[in-house]
C-alpha cells in the first residue's frame, strides 16, 4: 500500500505518511468558522518534496477525479479530508490549496490547469459539427418511416408488435410490462405494388406512466404514431398522455382500437371518447385513421400495415443518405462487452469504423448489430442499430454525429465533460468549514437519498422522472447518483458518505459489494419491475416521518366514596361507567377539566390486585402523586399510541 499507479518512487506511501496536524479551530477537533468558500480554509503547512511529481487538474476539482490522479483510494482521500475538517462526497469539488495540502502529503505537487485567454478558439468554427446544414434537394432520397406505438399500459401495444414481428417481446419482459424502449425494422409487401417490398421501423414504448419521458423521446424521433386503444376500455389518462406527445411533436396519428374480439369490445364508444380530444375518426369526416384489431386473433393487421405505407407515401419521406450519419439514441447500456446504444439514424449512412460523437463520449464504431442479433456494415436512413465502440453510456434522447476523425471527437467531448462537471459543480455548493453547520441542519431534515444503478439509461432516467413526482411536503427524496451498470464498491461507498441506500433494477452486484455493504451497513435493494420500486421508495419515505401520537381512551370511572389508608395516601372506590380501566396513563377530571395526569398504579377489587376492571363493576384506584380525590371526579384510563404517518 506504500505505492500506486503514478506515484512518485520517494514520495511517501499512505502508511508512512506524516500525521495530520489537527484542524483548525482549535482543540478538541471542532472546526472552528471558515474562511468563505472562495477562499481556502487555513490549513496547516506542509511543503511538498521538490522531486515529487507534478499533477494537474482543471477546476473544479472533483474528490473522485484528485484520486485517481494520485492513484490511491478515493476513500481515503475522503478520510483525509475529514481528518482536516472537510465533508465532501466522491462527486463534490474541494478548494485548490486543499488539493495542493493533500497532494503535498503524499508526495506529488500539485497544480491546477489553467486555460490561455482565447485558447482553443483559432478553430471552434471547425469543431462545430452539431451545425446541421441543410441537404440539397437533389440528394434527397426517399427513406422508410419511423412508426411509434403508443397507449394505455397493458391496453396491447407490446402484443401487437409481437404479431407485426412474428416474434414474442412480451414473454422477455418482467411482469409483461415494457420497460425499455425496442426499435424493429420489419418489410412488408406494398398494397398497390405486391412485388415491392416496403420497410418500416417501430419504436415499442412502454406504456406505463414511468416513462413518459421516453415516450416523449419516442415521439420526437417519430414519423407517424400509433394510438393504442383497447376497445374494452377505452380512453385512459396515459392514453391521453400518450396523445399530447404525438401532438406536441406535430406528427400523424393512426389509431388501433385493439381487443376488438372481446365481448365487451366496444369501437364506437372509443371513437366517441377520442373524437372529444380531437381525433375524428375518418369515416365521419376527419382526418384521423381509425383501424379494428385485435392481436389475439391476428385480425385487421394486414389491414393496419397498408394504411401505414399508403400513409408514408402521402408524407413522402426524405433523407440524404450519401453524408456523414446524424441520428439519435433511443436506448443505452451496459453490457459485458462495453458501452452500448441503440440508435435510430435520421439521415446519412453510419458505417463501421466511423468516428461518432454522442454528448460526453465517443468513440469508433466496433460494430453495428441489428435486432436479430446481425452484424451489419452499414446503416442507412431510419435504420435502428445498436452500437458498440462509444467509451461511455450517453443518455438516451440524445443527438449523435459522425465526425471526421477521432482528435475532434475527443476535443469536443472533453469540452462538453467540463461543461457537465461546470454545471454540476455550480449546481451543488462546497462543503467548507464556512457552511458546515448549515450542511448539519439540512442533513437533519427529513430526507431519503438514494443511488439508482439501472441495466440501461432509459430505464435509469425513467425511474429518476418517476421518483420525482413523488410529491411530499414532510419529507423529500434526493438522488444522490443514478448511472448504468453494476452495484460497484464505489456505490457503497458514496452511499455511507451520503447516508443513503442504493437501488438497483435489473442490474446486478459487483464482486465485494456484499461484504462492503454489510460492513458499511448500507442497504441494497434490487427489483425487476419498476411498479415496486416506486412504491417501496414511497414508502420508505413515509417510513422515515416521525409516527404521530394519538390518544387512545379505554374508558372512565367516576369515584363514589373516599378511603383512608393507614400508612397514608387515600384510595378511590370507583365505579366502571364506560370501556375498561387498565393499570397505565390515566387522567383526573373534575367538572370536566382536567387536574392531573399520571399514572395508575393500584387497581383493585375487593382485596385482589386486578390489571383491568370491566364497565359496571366496582374497583378501588390510586393513582400515582395524587391524593386529592373528590366525590363525582371521573377517571379516565388512556393510551398513547404510535400512528405511522402519511406523505
Amino acid at each position: 500500500m506504500s505505492g500506486g499507479p503514478g506515484r512518485p518512487g520517494g514520495g511517501p506511501g499512505y502508511q508512512g505518511r506524516p500525521p495530520l496536524p489537527p484542524p483548525p479551530g482549535g482543540a478538541g477537533g471542532r472546526p472552528g468558522p471558515g474562511a468563505a468558500p472562495s477562499k481556502s480554509p487555513a490549513l496547516p503547512h506542509y511543503v511538498a518534496p521538490t522531486t515529487g511529481q507534478v499533477i494537474t487538474l482543471k477546476p473544479p476539482i472533483i474528490v473522485r477525479d484528485l484520486a485517481d490522479k494520485m492513484g490511491i483510494k478515493a476513500y481515503r482521500l475522503l478520510h483525509d479530508l475529514m481528518e482536516l475538517g472537510v465533508f465532501a462526497n466522491l462527486n463534490q469539488s474541494v478548494d485548490e490549496k486543499v488539493a495542493q495540502f493533500i497532494a503535498a502529503r503524499h508526495g506529488f505537487r500539485f497544480e491546477v490547469e489553467r486555460r490561455e485567454k482565447g485558447a482553443g478558439q483559432v478553430h471552434a468554427p471547425v469543431k462545430k459539427i452539431e451545425l446541421d446544414l441543410d441537404d440539397a434537394p437533389d440528394q434527397l432520397k426517399l427513406r422508410p418511416p419511423v412508426i411509434t406505438i403508443m397507449g394505455h399500459v397493458d391496453h396491447g401495444k407490446t402484443t401487437l408488435l409481437d404479431v407485426i414481428r412474428k416474434s414474442d417481446v412480451a414473454a422477455r419482459e418482467a411482469g409483461g410490462i415494457t420497460q425499455h424502449i425496442g426499435a424493429y425494422t420489419i418489410h412488408v409487401p406494398h398494397p398497390e405494388r405486391p412485388t415491392e417490398m416496403q420497410q418500416l421501423t417501430f419504436l415499442d414504448t412502454p406504456g406505463h406512466a414511468a416513462f413518459s419521458a421516453m415516450r416523449a423521446r419516442g415521439a420526437n424521433v417519430t414519423d407517424i404514431v400509433i394510438l393504442v386503444v383497447a376497445a374494452s376500455e377505452g380512453v385512459m389518462p396515459q392514453t391521453v398522455e400518450a396523445l399530447n406527445h404525438a401532438k406536441a411533436a406535430k406528427v400523424p396519428i393512426m389509431v388501433a382500437v385493439n381487443k376488438c374480439d372481446l365481448p365487451s369490445a366496444n369501437p364506437l364508444r372509443t371513437r366517441q371518447m377520442l373524437q372529444e380530444h380531437g381525433l375524428v375518426p375518418e369515416e365521419w369526416g376527419g382526418d384521423t385513421i381509425f383501424v379494428d384489431v385485435s392481436a389475439a386473433t391476428k385480425t385487421g393487421i394486414d389491414q393496419l400495415l397498408a394504411l401505414l405505407v399508403l400513409q408514408a407515401d402521402v408524407m413522402e419521406l426524405k433523407a440524404n443518405p450519401v453524408r456523414r450519419a446524424k441520428g439519435n439514441v433511443i436506448e443505452s447500456g451496459l453490457e459485458p462487452g462495453g458501452p452500448t446504444a441503440t440508435v435510430l439514424v435520421r439521415k446519412g449512412t453510419l458505417r463501421l469504423g466511423d468516428v461518432i460523437l454522442c454528448g460526453q463520449y465517443y468513440g469508433r464504431t466496433r460494430a453495428l448489430i441489428s435486432e436479430e442479433g446481425q452484424r451489419l456494415k452499414e446503416a442507412g436512413p431510419s435504420v435502428a442499430v445498436k452500437v458498440l465502440g462509444l467509451n461511455g453510456v450517453p443518455e438516451a434522447g440524445l443527438e449523435f454525429s459522425v465526425v471526421e476523425n477521432e482528435r475532434t471527437a475527443r476535443n469536443r467531448a472533453e469540452e462538453r465533460e467540463l461543461e457537465v462537471k461546470t454545471a454540476g459543480w455550480e449546481r451543488g455548493p462546497r462543503v467548507t468549514l464556512d457552511n458546515l453547520l448549515k450542511v448539519i441542519e439540512q442533513q437533519s431534515a427529513k430526507v431519503l437519498k438514494l443511488i439508482v444503478k439501472g441495466d440501461t439509461q432509459g430505464s435509469v432516467e425513467a425511474i429518476v422522472e418517476a421518483l420525482k413526482k413523488i410529491d411530499s411536503t414532510k419529507v423529500s427524496l434526493e438522488i444522490v447518483h443514478s448511472a448504468v451498470g453494476t452495484i460497484t464498491e464505489s456505490d457503497v461507498l458514496l452511499a455511507a458518505s451520503a447516508k443513503g441506500i442504493i437501488v438497483g433494477f435489473h442490474t446486478r452486484l459487483d464482486n465485494g459489494v456484499p461484504a462492503a455493504a454489510k460492513r458499511e451497513a448500507i442497504q441494497i435493494k434490487q427489483y425487476e419491475i419498476i411498479y415496486e420500486l416506486i412504491d417501496e421508495v414511497r414508502n420508505a419515505m413515509a417510513g422515515l416521518l416521525d409516527p404521530e401520537l394519538k390518544e387512545i381512551t379505554l374508558g372512565a370511572a367516576e369515584v363514589r366514596q373516599i378511603f383512608d389508608l393507614s400508612k397514608g395516601g387515600r384510595v378511590a372506590g370507583c365505579m366502571v361507567l364506560n370501556g375498561r380501566v387498565i393499570k397505565g396513563k390515566a387522567r383526573i377530571v373534575r367538572r370536566k377539566e382536567v387536574i392531573h395526569d399520571g399514572i395508575l398504579g393500584t387497581l383493585r377489587r375487593y382485596q385482589d390486585e386486578v390489571a383491568e376492571v370491566r364497565s359496571g363493576l366496582e374497583c378501588g384506584i390510586r393513582v400515582s402523586s395524587f391524593d386529592d380525590f373528590q366525590v363525582g371526579d371521573v377517571i379516565e384510563s388512556y393510551n398513547v399510541e404510535k400512528v405511522a404517518q402519511q406523505l
